[in-house]
């Protein structure tokens, strides 16, 4: 696709709009197309892609309709994202996780975990988080260009990681590479000459890594982190013995442990400076953090879109969606929908709703670490306060091209002390 193309959605006949095109969001040309989308098919069918059919979801409310209703929009069939997964081939084994299932499977499983990432853990890890990161910025390079992605967001991430799995805190970057590797298929890339058998071995590493930290733990007493809550939890004290569902649930919290916080933190610096304003307003009053928090959020929106399989026939804003239909919920449109958000393009960092993002979901599936990554995001940005009047954009941003998850890989940047 060149980039006229990219600009001229609206010559498009509507039914060949495909707002799937990894380069969309590589380019970050993706805003017209899902505008154009919400003002005339806030449910559109599109018959023929490189995932094949599927339904786009595109409006605030709507997105929260299938979202809320797992009786009829399934995770189990199908898969959570737009890629129709492949059968395996020979001895190669799918992961399941609990983000994967439907009730009566899925309550069991999330609250497995879900006590790490409980408020009383927070108040732990609090302290925790912030000597991280004062010791992150403490260390950054001043008057000099360096990437604020590989810097602070991955640096920043890949600690916490390690720290919420008890994993060996030196191999931390292990993590990040896992959590990149689990969503690189050409289906969610558009890059055709992914090795994917290679992918597959390197999965199965991080499997193995885990199989050993999973049996050094055994028979300790029960600590705060993932492995420990997983083993002393009924529901899943024998998730080792299931392969799949080991690999599987170990591919989410990582994925979602990484990619939240770390492009929030990208997005948000990306933000500020292409809204000067905002920046002289949070300078004005620290105390906006919290609430620019939710619009950094909302305004990156760092999981694309999240999919479901219609179990039965149902109408949808008007439209019939049929039995086995493909249903994506693109949550980066439902955050850009002008009749929840005003003047929704714009980072506002004291925007009064701004917690009414779709960014981690809806129901039951909503995202389990939101307020994990809030914190994160939250103490980052006070100890940056402390330290920077501006961390300047002095460069091009560079942007992945993935449809599920909004990811930056290069913001070149440079500190200005206070």
């Amino acid at each position: 696709m060149s980039a006229i193309d990219i600009n001229e959605v609206n010559s498009l006949p509507l039914e060949q709009v495909d707002v799937s095109r990894p380069e969309l969001f590589q380019r970050d040309t993706w805003q017209p197309w899902f505008a154009r989308l919400r003002q005339e098919a806030p449910v559109h069918f599109l018959q023929d892609s490189m995932n094949g059919p599927f339904w786009s979801v595109t409006s605030h409310q709507l997105i929260k309709e299938v979202d809320a209703n797992n009786a009829v929009f399934s995770s189990e069939v199908g898969g959570i994202s737009i890629v129709d997964t492949p059968p395996p081939k020979g001895d190669e084994m799918q992961g399941k996780s609990f983000i994967g299932m439907d009730e009566p499977d899925h309550g069991p499983q999330r609250g497995a975990v879900a006590p790490a990432v409980a408020p009383k853990n927070l108040v732990e890890l609090e302290p925790l988080i912030r000597e991280r990161a004062i010791d992150i910025l403490e260390n950054l390079p001043v008057n000099e260009t360096f990437n604020w992605v590989q810097e602070v967001s991955i640096e920043l991430t890949a600690r916490m990681l390690a720290t919420l799995f008890d994993f060996p805190y030196e191999q931390r970057s292990k993590l990040v590479y896992w959590s990149d590797l689990a969503t690189n298929v050409p289906q969610v890339t558009g890059d055709d000459s992914i090795d994917l058998r290679k992918r597959y071995d390197e999965l199965m590493e991080m499997v193995g890594a885990f199989y050993q930290l999973w049996n050094s733990k055994l028979g300790r007493p029960a600590n705060f982190d993932l492995i420990s809550m997983l083993q002393n939890n009924p529901e899943t004290a024998k998730m080792n013995e299931d392969p799949e569902l080991f690999l599987g649930n170990l591919m989410v919290l990582i994925v979602g442990g990484n990619d939240t916080t770390r492009n929030s933190i990208s997005g948000g610096v990306i933000g500020l400076n292409k809204y000067p304003g905002e920046y002289e307003k949070l300078r004005q009053d620290h105390s906006l953090i919290p609430n620019m928090v939710s619009e950094m959020i909302r305004w990156q929106t760092p999981v694309i879109h999240m999919r479901r399989t219609a179990l039965s026939d149902y109408e949808l804003g008007g439209q019939q969606i049929k039995k086995g239909d493909k249903v994506v919920m693109w949550y980066l449109s439902g955050n850009r929908d002008e009749s929840v958000f005003h003047d929704p393009e714009r980072l506002i960092i004291d925007r009064p709703n701004a917690r009414a993002h779709v960014a981690f979901g809806f129901g039951v599936h909503r995202c389990m670490g939101n307020r994990l990554a809030e914190m994160q995001l939250r103490v980052l940005w006070e100890e940056i306060m402390k330290r920077f009047h501006k961390i300047e954009v002095v460069g091009d941003v560079e942007r992945m091209p993935n449809n599920f998850v909004r990811g930056i890989k290069n913001v070149p940047v440079r500190l200005h002390p206070l």
